[in-house]
């Protein structure tokens, strides 16, 4: 895949979506991983720094996504915070919506992919199998869109499993577009990977409407989820 280069100050801040005294959202780009790996190299959490906004330590992923997933990613700004955020996610009370323009497509409009997944094997770490015996995954999907052979769809992971849905498409017959694990896309260069997190909502205090927050359509799937009948918006 193409690398991105690390973030200037600037450029993080203008991709801060959302901000309030517990939490951050940020549009993350494509094709940057959020941590460093192990072999080091380009992250979004060195950008972190410039996020302060006044507070002593630099805000906390409170999730993950992967480093070819664009969109919104959420910040916990002190460790409370953080640790609240992590247990909405762990107990899937955050609201998560994916666009994706997928190859093919489902003959519904709407529907639910519910398939266990299990590690692939040791050596490849995190990538992703349909397995009977393995850990429960359920995802709603919902078509927005068609056009020449592509699909363009809303989905929603009712669990968290990594890779959920670049495998579960992949298995139901239609992967997602540009995606070079599990679907058709090139090892590197583009098209990249069209998995975009379009909208998060956290219900992050009891009393109050829960925070919706969304991310703008990344530039480089506009092409395709024109071609499924998008507006631009």
């Amino acid at each position: 895949m193409l690398d991105v280069p690390e973030l200037t100050a600037d450029e993080i801040l203008a991709r801060v979506l959302h901000r309030d005294g517990l939490m951050l959202v940020i549009d993350k780009p494509a094709g940057l991983p959020v941590h460093r790996g192990p072999k080091g190299g380009a992250n979004l959490e060195t950008s972190f720094d410039a996020l302060r906004f006044g507070l002593p330590r630099p805000p906390v992923l409170a999730h993950r996504l992967d480093k070819d997933t664009s969109g919104c990613l959420v910040l916990g700004r002190h460790r409370k915070a953080t640790a609240s955020l992590g247990l909405l996610f762990k107990h899937g009370k955050i609201g998560k919506t994916y666009w994706t323009v997928v190859e093919g497509g489902p003959a519904e409009d709407e529907g639910t992919i519910d398939m266990p997944l299990g590690r692939l094997n040791a050596e490849r770490g995190w990538w992703q199998k349909p397995d009977p015996e393995g850990q429960k995954a359920v995802t709603n999907w919902k078509v927005m869109g068609r056009g020449d052979g592509l699909t363009w769809l809303a989905m929603e992971p009712v669990t968290g499993r990594t890779h959920q849905l670049r495998v579960h498409s992949a298995s139901t017959g239609w992967p997602i577009f540009g995606d070079n694990i599990y679907g058709n896309g090139p090892r590197f260069g583009e098209p990249r990977l069209h998995l975009h997190s379009r909208e998060i909502v956290v219900p992050i205090s009891r009393n109050k409407e829960p925070i919706r927050v969304v991310a703008p359509a990344p530039p480089h799937m506009h092409d395709k989820l024109r071609a499924c009948g998008w507006n631009g918006e």
